[in-house]
């Protein structure tokens, strides 16, 4: 059985999802590049999350070409790919549909950045694609899908490892990491700071957020070679 490790990790990122109440069902999916061979697994389509187990994962190339397994692999493989490919520096990608930051995809609006809590792990705010046009939307889709993300974060000049995370317009949020646990890590994260955001917004709508310098001042603490928290390795 090929990356049979790395099969563990992407199952257990899986069932992190569910235990934190990020899916519904067999609602989202969670994938992890080896580098090395240039294949990754992930989730197959539609299986219940009690009956996964390691040998249920689905291996393929970075190009979708599946490489082994016997089930279809997740209806999302398309942008994890491109993901990995335009993303070189991340290791996993998650998707849901968690309440929240869902909520603020379907209205197309950003996270804004306001407080530490958010600045602990996302360097600015969360962003939103554009909304996919309809020439997209009736072709390939989930490509199309990962191409507005990966135009967003080019445009815009944002550094995947420091936001990882976005919300694709109407539909939901994809997160990453260095790992399969980073990337679940992340995505639970994201729907705290996303419930925290929201409930900020409904007591006062004109909320100005942090300062850059008490942004920088948070994330710093945590992310780069001047980091404090924790205990030194």
């Amino acid at each position: 059985m090929l990356l049979k490790e790395l099969r563990a990790e992407v199952l257990e990122a899986n069932l992190e999802l569910v235990k934190r109440g990020l899916v519904l069902y067999t609602f989202g999916n969670a994938s992890g590049v080896d580098r090395e061979s240039g294949l990754l697994v992930i989730k197959p389509s539609g299986v219940d999350y009690d009956e996964l187990r390691p040998e249920h994962m689905v291996v393929t190339d970075l190009n979708g070409k599946i490489v082994e397994g016997e089930l279809r692999p997740s209806s999302d493989l398309d942008t994890h790919t491109l993901l990995y490919r335009e993303f070189p520096e991340i290791g996993a990608v998650v998707h849901t549909h968690s309440e929240y930051a869902t909520s603020f995809a379907q209205a197309g609006m950003e996270i804004p950045a306001l407080g530490t809590t958010h600045a602990d792990y996302f360097h600015g705010p969360v962003p939103v694609t554009a909304p996919l046009t309809d020439d997209a939307i009736g072709g390939r889709y989930v490509h199309e899908t990962g191409l507005a993300i990966v135009k967003h974060f080019k445009e815009q000049g944002i550094d995947p490892l420091a936001v990882p995370a976005v919300l694709v317009a109407g539909h939901a949020p994809f997160c990453w990491g260095r790992t399969a646990h980073d990337a679940a890590h992340n995505a639970v994260v994201l729907e705290a700071v996303a419930r925290m955001a929201y409930r900020t917004l409904t007591l006062q709508a004109d909320c100005a957020g942090v300062s850059q310098g008490l942004l920088d001042r948070h994330y710093f603490r945590k992310h780069g070679a001047k980091a404090t928290y924790g205990q030194k390795n």
